[in-house]
């Protein structure tokens, strides 16, 4: 059974840098796009950032050029590292693997507070 694993959330000030990480178990992790989405207090999800299984990247304006998304594929992980963290980017952040042979699942999310 498929199961994702978030860590490495937290606290941190503004313009401080953290890096999440997304263990995947189970089979299928290097042919499905694998993403990092976040909610917000009284917001919908939003896309942050994904990766395709060829290391293709798509990223959320709002994080392009602070955040980046990796994977390896040995390890069964995606990764989101986040630098310049801004108030704003406090959110619950969530894995996501997707693939049409597979579906879709999620992750339990990690909490990530940006505060002075």
């Amino acid at each position: 059974q498929r199961q994702l694993v978030e860590s490495g959330g937290g606290l941190v000030q503004p313009g401080g840098s953290l890096r999440l990480s997304c263990a995947a178990r189970g089979s299928g992790f290097s042919i499905a796009t694998m993403g990092w989405y976040r909610q917000a207090p009284g917001k919908q999800r939003e896309l942050v950032a994904s990766i395709t299984s060829g290391g293709n990247t798509k990223y959320a304006d709002s994080v392009q050029g602070r955040f980046t998304i990796s994977r390896d594929n040995a390890e069964n992980t995606v990764y989101l590292q986040m630098n310049s963290l801004k108030p704003e980017d406090t959110a619950v952040y969530f894995c996501s693997l997707s693939a049409t042979i597979l579906g879709n699942y999620w992750g339990q999310g990690t909490q990530v507070t940006v505060s002075s």
